[in-house]
């Protein structure tokens, strides 16, 4: 099944997907952490971190960082919870080397956790079956070319009973928050994002996909359809972020 958000690409409708998301991605590196913490007045980091202590429960040891970006969710699992290893994954490999800087300068923060990066590509991961406790993904999951089979490969790579842990942003449901940042992501973020990282389209393209990637009760099915055998989720900040976490 195809979702709306697969056919949104950064800059062309020619070409795939993926190579484009990528070339945007290695673009905006250097500012990406500041545009995305002070587009989100740091409320994101609240999210991640309420997401994280929720998988902590479970204390994985082995953990897989899908769409690990500049590491910011690698780092903070490392941190609350301790695990032995984590594998961030990503295909772009401009995000990613200021993500190993980041590793390297907060290294005495981490303890025994040993935190690598590596480029993959998430709808054919090169992991075994079974490799991980936990497979996490933030703000990544509405990037990927065919959803289906990327929420498949991460459920192939984690152990029965591991656990997928999802943070997405999403349009809020109701009145007045829904039509408040209708006018925050169409008419600030481009904005804001285009003096700042120079690129006229990657802001505009990360709020339109916010808004057409399935959310709440569908996102359940389609992790259901994909092979999880339980499902839970919960939106934070009047629905401009949810946490789904699916079980294997």
């Amino acid at each position: 099944m195809a979702y709306n958000q697969e056919s949104i690409k950064p800059y062309s409708q020619q070409g795939e997907k993926v190579e484009q998301v990528e070339a945007m991605f290695d673009g905006i590196a250097p500012t990406y952490d500041f545009l995305n913490h002070a587009l989100s007045m740091g409320i994101d980091k609240g999210w991640r971190k309420k997401a994280v202590k929720r998988l902590g429960i479970y204390a994985p040891q082995n953990v897989l960082d899908i769409a690990t970006g500049t590491g910011d969710f690698a780092l903070l699992t490392a941190k609350l919870i301790q695990p032995e290893s984590i594998i961030g994954a990503d295909i772009s490999e401009g995000m990613m080397e200021v993500a190993r800087r980041k590793v390297e300068e907060q290294k005495s923060k981490l303890g025994s956790t040993k935190i690598t990066f590596q480029k993959e590509d998430c709808l054919k991961l090169s992991f075994p079956n079974s490799s991980f406790d936990a497979v996490t993904v933030a703000y990544g999951v509405r990037n990927f070319q065919d959803l289906d089979a990327g929420l498949r490969e991460m459920c192939r790579v984690l152990r029965p009973e591991g656990h997928l842990l999802i943070v997405e942003l999403a349009t809020p449901p109701h009145f007045p928050m829904r039509q408040l940042f209708w006018l925050y992501s169409h008419v600030v973020m481009p904005l804001v994002g285009r003096i700042i990282s120079r690129d006229s389209k990657a802001y505009s393209y990360l709020p339109a996909t916010m808004e057409a990637f399935p959310q709440g009760e569908v996102m359940e099915q389609i992790l259901h359809k994909a092979g999880f055998s339980s499902v839970e989720w919960k939106r934070f900040t009047f629905g401009i972020c949810t946490m789904y976490l699916a079980k294997k």
